[in-house]
């Protein structure tokens, strides 16, 4: 059978936080804050049960950023040492702070919001941390000297953090790496090592995110920059394929990403990329089941995930809610060809 999930961010109400904005600051404070947190993650938990949502998220409603939600709360890095540098491989430049030190945690950084997802979620729940080397693409080194020693200092601390929140019962944990798709041959050289380190000790499920990025103008501009045909997961898919993670996630909708790639990752459940995060437009349940048709013509059934293409945390509420709904649609679609055999 097909099961559903998303691939991360869904929209925040505009009470908690300015919407349609990446990162943005919150509205609320101390109190008042945690209750808007909660308030909105109930929310999307319940959006995605009627949408048949079968993996389930909060949509980082606790989180401003995907990254540095988890910084925060992480010693050594000085936030008030804030550095230009640029972000993928030099796609655009951002503002980041500084690692100036050996790096550890104060403690748990999102068990309590894990604690409340997991008595509230009626289904399955997937929670998603930064990958070790997109943290180092999102941060300033002043301390460690090679992002490989950084990123795995980083992996210590997601596996710590990882442990927990299984404990508290998450069924999946994912690591978001876009960073892979800008910096290809460093994913067999450490990438998948630094991923070894995060899932140790891990029973839950554990999957990887790779995308193309949000629909921002400068992923936009980088997309149109890379031809007919994007190839980048050929490069580091077959090191996946070998690896000890579970499941990766691709971008595949409206993107120029050949479904032919998925047939490298014969050992994993491939979270297919249905809905496409770049546009406001709402995918009919049919386009998704055409999608999915597509990929399984290079992934088995019973393999796959019908997912969203990355998060959709800048897109409108209503939109975001279409696109879930047609993600369920569709995917159903497809399961009841499957039964009809």
């Amino acid at each position: 059978m097909i099961q559903t999930t998303v691939a991360g961010s869904l929209p925040k109400p505009s009470w908690l936080a300015e919407p349609e904005k990446l990162w943005a600051d919150w509205r609320l404070e101390g109190e008042q804050l945690i209750e808007g947190q909660q308030d909105a993650a109930l929310g999307w938990l319940k959006i995605q049960d009627e949408a048949g949502i079968d993996i389930q998220a909060d949509g980082e409603q606790f989180r401003k950023h995907f990254v540095h939600g988890f910084l925060e709360e992480i010693e050594g890095i000085d936030w008030n040492l804030m550095t230009t540098m640029g972000i993928r491989d030099n796609r655009y430049d951002a503002s980041v702070p500084t690692v100036t030190s050996a790096v550890r945690r104060k403690g748990s950084v999102h068990g309590e919001s894990v604690r409340f997802l997991r008595a509230h979620a009626t289904r399955q729940l997937k929670f998603t941390l930064p990958g070790p080397m997109t943290i180092c693409d999102t941060i300033a080194d002043r301390h460690y000297g090679e992002r490989s020693r950084m990123a795995m200092a980083f992996a210590e601390l997601l596996n710590e953090e990882a442990l927990e929140l299984e404990a508290l019962g998450v069924d999946v944990i994912q690591f978001d790496e876009p960073a892979f798709n800008a910096f290809m041959h460093l994913v067999p050289e450490w990438g998948v090592d630094c991923l070894h380190r995060a899932i140790e000790g891990l029973n839950c499920k554990t999957a990887v995110h790779i995308c193309y990025g949000y629909g921002i103008q400068q992923n936009i501009d980088w997309k149109e920059t890379l031809g007919d045909e994007w190839r980048q997961y050929e490069e580091f898919f077959p090191a996946l394929n070998s690896s000890r993670i579970d499941q990766v996630s691709l971008e595949c909708a409206d993107s120029h990403v050949p479904y032919s790639v998925m047939s490298v990752l014969k050992d994993k459940e491939v979270l297919v990329g249905a809905i496409n995060v770049a546009t406001d437009q709402v995918e009919t349940p049919e386009k998704v089941a055409a999608t999915l048709r597509a990929a399984m013509e290079h992934v088995d059934p019973e393999r796959m995930i019908a997912c969203t293409n990355c998060g959709m945390a800048p897109l409108p509420r209503n939109v975001a809610e279409g696109k879930l709904h047609a993600l369920g649609a569709g995917a159903e679609i497809i399961r009841k060809e499957l039964s009809c055999g």
